[in-house]
């Protein structure tokens, strides 16, 4: 063992023992920040499960994936915000403050008249999920030392595997026995649970800080990072990539980053500080969380769809292929731990991305239509090597600030995460849109007044007056695509390996790297 690692051993107890000695009721604290979880993890997969009914009673087909895009989109930018609010004015406000938030957007979703409401309402929630991302995991930091930091993070992993089981079978009984306006009442009583929690047991002891953050360059932030944003989730979707539209929405979107950073740069408390640019240690973990971000998207797009229009399975067993992740990510999670205080955190991410690119590589053997529990064991694979990466790079970077820049430094990663998510996205459906085109385009002439567009394939697979031989045809289609987004995401994790190695085998604080 590396004097690093016996350092890392024998300082484990010095920082935890002076930032949560005011932490008293750790249990109760813990229960209401996997509450908090609880609300921002399970809101999509419980909305998607009632899609068909929402649109159904307010109309508006068209526009329903912005239900889910302007969610992502919102949460996403604003938690480089609150992780540096939390540096600023203590996480115990912030957190409360987004919890209140995100409620009051559940119960005026719930309140909707139309799609354009539906979406409007869904932006508010997203404005408190922001808080609860960023601010969850910094307190989590707050009350753990390093050792214990691994387990709690497998907790509060656990949260997300519970959401991807519970949230549809929630979503699909509100929306057949009851009313899909519940899928966002139900998170009232959870919230207000959780609020109750934090304000009884929560105590900060932050002394008063004179802080002179400008809201002009935090303002320009979020709407540079909204127009990307925007462009990476629209792109090839409602425009193609190579258009007017796509030059101008990115052109936008770089005049204003080049703005931001100027800005920024003459901010006394920018909310990214130039620092985080500048240490080894938080560009490799923050671009490792962008590869693993994108890495993620491709089952959570595709296999549950794969599985039911290739492998033929029904929609709960669809879902239970999926949620197959969520069993091993907060096991491997919690386990990590014990790995990263003998061999560091890069080496066991580094383990992590090795088990991704096993799972990708296990999806790229599947035979046609495939065996289910191949599908399986490549979401065992990726969840156990999410775990095994999230975890030690989250911790990782934490462990190498002070309180006053744990809120900044996790806002930066979890954002990182997100953005990833979101570039993911765009490129995965990019990869399947062009292959199923191009299927489409070389069937046999035979058959090509059969033929539905890229739109209707799904639903024409699952109709029941599907002959034979166009069934078997569009699920060699769809069976060939899937293939192709499943190379990307090798690809991906490959990508996330090598972005691993730009992170230093060593965390070193950066007070001790900087002296250096």
């Amino acid at each position: 063992m590396n004097q690093a690692q016996h350092d890392l051993k024998d300082n484990i107890t010095d920082d935890a023992a002076q930032e949560t000695g005011s932490f008293s009721h750790r249990g109760w604290i813990l229960a209401a920040l996997m509450m908090c979880m609880m609300l921002a993890a399970m809101d999509n997969t419980i909305v998607s499960t009632a899609i068909p009914q929402i649109v159904g009673d307010l109309g508006g087909f068209s526009l329903f994936s912005w239900v889910f895009s302007i969610y992502l989109l919102i949460q996403t930018v604003t938690i480089p915000l609150y992780g540096k609010l939390a540096d600023m004015y203590g996480r115990k406000p912030v957190l409360i403050t987004g919890s209140v938030i995100f409620l009051t957007g559940s119960a005026t979703c719930a309140l909707s008249w139309n799609m354009y409401s539906l979406i409007f309402f869904r932006g508010i929630q997203a404005l408190g999920a922001g808080a609860i991302m960023a601010t969850v995991n910094t307190l989590a930091g707050d009350m753990y030392n390093i050792k214990e930091r691994a387990k709690i993070q497998g907790w509060l992993s656990s949260v997300w595997g519970v959401s991807a089981i519970a949230g549809p079978a929630l979503g699909g009984a509100f929306a057949e026995y009851a009313s899909w306006h519940w899928i966002f009442l139900i998170n009232l009583p959870v919230g207000i649970i959780a609020i109750t929690l934090l304000s009884l047991f929560l105590h900060e002891h932050k002394p008063p800080v004179p802080h002179r953050l400008k809201f002009g360059g935090a303002f320009l932030m979020l709407i540079s990072s909204a127009i990307l944003m925007y462009g990476l989730l629209q792109g090839g979707q409602s425009w193609p990539w190579f258009s007017v539209n796509s030059m101008v929405v990115f052109g936008i979107a770089a005049v204003l980053i080049f703005v931001t950073i100027r800005v920024e740069s003459k901010n006394p408390e920018p909310v990214m500080p130039a620092w985080i640019w500048k240490n080894r240690v938080l560009i490799g973990a923050n671009l490792t969380m962008v590869g693993m971000g994108a890495t993620m998207m491709a089952p959570s797009m595709y296999l549950p769809v794969y599985a039911q229009s290739v492998t033929g399975v029904g929609p709960i067993a669809a879902g239970f292929i999926l949620a197959s992740m969520s069993t091993t990510w907060p096991v491997s999670s919690a386990l990590s731990g014990r790995l990263y205080l003998s061999i560091g955190f890069r080496n066991t991410a580094t383990i992590g991305a090795a088990l991704a690119i096993i799972g990708a590589s296990v999806f790229l053997w599947l035979p046609f239509p495939g065996p289910v529990w191949m599908l399986v064991c490549t979401q065992l694979l990726l969840g156990a090597g999410f775990g095994l990466i999230s975890t030690p790079m989250l911790v990782g970077v934490q462990s190498v600030v002070n309180w006053n820049k744990r809120g900044v430094v996790t806002g930066a990663n979890m954002f990182s995460r997100y953005f990833g998510q979101t570039l993911g996205t765009a490129v995965f459906a990019a990869i399947f849109n062009s292959v199923l085109l191009t299927s489409l385009h070389d069937a046999p002439s035979g058959m090509s007044t059969q033929l539905p567009n890229a739109n209707q394939v799904i639903e024409t697979l699952q109709s029941k007056n599907i002959t034979p031989t166009l069934q078997m045809f569009l699920q060699q289609t769809f069976h060939s695509a899937a293939h192709y987004v499943y190379a990307g995401l090798l690809i991906t994790a490959l990508v996330t390996l090598i972005f691993l190695f730009i992170t230093p085998k060593e965390f070193l604080k950066l007070e001790d790297r900087a002296a250096e």
